[in-house]
């Protein structure tokens, strides 16, 4: 490839990571990020409380200020931890990490662009070895 080839393709890379970045920011406030997250945690925990009420999985949970811990019966772990100075939502398992970001009232992943609830759910099912799900609290 040529100097000049090799110019061009290198410009318009950066223009399309700037770009794409530029649509990855948060539209949040920080009083909004922090009462988004807030929602989040508390219907995962609402969700894991009615689990263990109706006898359907016990996972145990751990909560820190924006840390979610949870402990599967198997004793693996999903970790679940929000990240106020980038206004992301991480989310931690056997099978990964995924970073999200607050898009059109959802938190999609920036990598893969899947939905925060629908990827918890999986990994959750995937780690308890039955079916379960967590709906988003809006």
């Amino acid at each position: 490839m040529s100097k000049a080839k090799a110019s061009e393709v290198a410009t318009l890379c950066r223009t399309f990571m700037s770009t794409f970045l530029q649509t990855m920011t948060s539209s949040l406030t920080d009083a909004e990020f922090e009462a988004s997250t807030r929602a989040v945690l508390a219907a995962i925990e609402a969700q894991l409380d009615q689990w263990l009420e109706d006898d359907v999985v016990d996972i145990d949970m751990h909560r820190t200020g924006g840390l979610l811990e949870l402990t599967m019966p198997a004793g693996s772990k999903i970790v679940i931890n929000t990240q106020p100075p980038l206004h992301e939502l991480w989310l931690a398992s056997k099978s990964g990490g995924w970073h999200f970001q607050h898009q059109a009232r959802r938190w999609i992943d920036t990598r893969d662009g899947l939905e925060f609830f629908e990827l918890l759910s999986r990994e959750l099912t995937h780690q308890a070895g039955r079916s379960l799900q967590v709906r988003s609290p809006s």
